[in-house]
């Protein structure tokens, strides 16, 4: 029996890695390949934003899973303390008494390894797998193999592969930068996400076909027109584009469930929907998006709240909030009401005077047809009505009848 070992910080376990155990288990064909995250990498400090060692475990148990015979290990977690290898491979001796044990390492790593805890121990008890992978290299890495097998009696095998070009590295500098998702496995990316790990944000482009999917079809062309719209006002008012647009995308998530399906979403997130949110699913469907939104895609508190007030607003938005109240409203692709041309150019003058006649659009436009209104959205009228005047400016004049 064989056992490839493969370990490291994995903060995070990325393409590059997968693409190595790819290699040298098909040099080698182990019966079983283990992927040991380290608790305390005794060789290297973990860098200052790195996740829990539970969620790097996580993280490798998610990119194993698409390794044949892969599996992640918690034995160096278990452990307190620096993770020496030197114990490792004790602990995994007496799990498998009779198999082969196999380390894998790259060039470096072979040749530091005298400078180890223990690196005679390390080599009693297994073999040694190394890639040959730099150009130029190939001496030393000979070299060092060979005198590694006279002085300690090492059993060495050499490997070739390409590697992926990224580092755990430079991963997690892409990452806040919605970059780097190219280098990650697709369910690590997405664990990444949900809990915005290393300060990660989404690709967008990822996002987008994340959210179109639990959208229907027809619902789909508003959602691309919002998020036009709402990057358009944040370059117009000077915020932050992509954090629109991702709130843009997210925010008619749950729009699509019927009341029962609302209901067990609230149940689900203990969501204490209002008396309006249960007779009308056009409020409620904010609320749950939030909480949907911050629970599958990590939306962080400014985007889950642009996305809980962008049906009824509320009063002292942010300007984010604002923005994504507006964009859903004034889409391009909107069915055509009469108040709609007037909202659009005060949204590009005075984002205040905006949500007030938009807000007020929709008291007026409940009111006349007898239906219950939200607080919050007369609540949000009144308030951008008093900010317009104590800065001195009028509420837009409309009087036109609504449709």
């Amino acid at each position: 029996m064989r056992v490839l070992i493969y370990g490291g910080s994995f903060n995070p376990p990325h393409l590059g890695h997968g693409r190595s155990v790819q290699t040298a288990a098909e040099a080698l064909r182990p019966d079983r390949t283990l992927l040991v995250p380290a608790a305390i990498p005794p060789h290297k400090n973990l860098a200052a934003n790195s996740p829990a060692p539970e969620h790097r475990l996580a993280m490798a148990r998610l990119m194993a899973e698409e390794l044949a015979g892969c599996e992640a290990s918690d034995i160096e977690l278990e452990r307190e303390g620096p993770s020496y290898t030197s114990d490792t491979m004790r602990r995994l001796r007496q799990m498998y008494p009779e198999a082969e044990l196999i380390f894998l390492m790259g060039t470096d790593m072979l040749l530091s390894l005298e400078t180890w805890h223990e690196p005679e121990t390390i080599m009693a008890l297994a073999s040694l797998a190394v890639f040959a992978r730099e150009k130029g290299r190939e001496g030393e890495i000979a070299a060092q193999a060979a005198r590694l097998r006279e002085r300690y009696g090492a059993t060495v095998y050499v490997l070739e592969g390409e590697p992926v070009a990224a580092s755990s590295t430079q991963i997690r500098a892409l990452l806040p930068q919605r970059q780097g998702r190219e280098y990650l496995a697709e369910g690590v990316y997405g664990y990444i996400i949900r809990r915005r790990l290393y300060g990660a944000k989404p690709d967008l482009g990822w996002l987008r076909e994340k959210a179109y999917a639990c959208l229907k079809p027809t619902r789909v062309a508003h959602v691309r027109g919002a998020e036009a719209m709402a990057r358009a006002l944040a370059r117009r008012w000077g915020a932050e584009e992509d954090d629109a647009a991702e709130a843009a995308i997210l925010h008619d998530g749950t729009k699509k469930l019927d009341r029962e399906e609302q209901l067990r979403l609230c149940e689900k997130y203990g969501i204490m929907a209002d008396r309006w949110e249960l007779a009308n699913l056009e409020l409620l469907h904010a609320k749950t998006g939030a909480v949907w939104a911050a629970d599958e895609f990590g939306a962080p508190g400014p985007i889950a709240d642009a996305i809980r007030f962008h049906t009824t607003g509320r009063p002292g938005m942010t300007p984010l909030e604002q923005i994504v109240y507006l964009a859903d409203a004034i889409e391009e692709g909107r069915k055509p009401y009469p108040a709609l041309a007037a909202i659009r150019e005060a949204a590009f003058e005075d984002l205040d005077a905006a949500v007030e006649l938009c807000a007020r659009r929709t008291v007026e436009y409940v009111s006349a047809r007898g239906l219950p209104l939200h607080p919050d959205t007369a609540a949000t009228q009144a308030y951008y009505k008093k900010k317009l005047e104590e800065k001195g400016a009028s509420p837009i004049v409309w009087t036109a009848p609504d449709e």
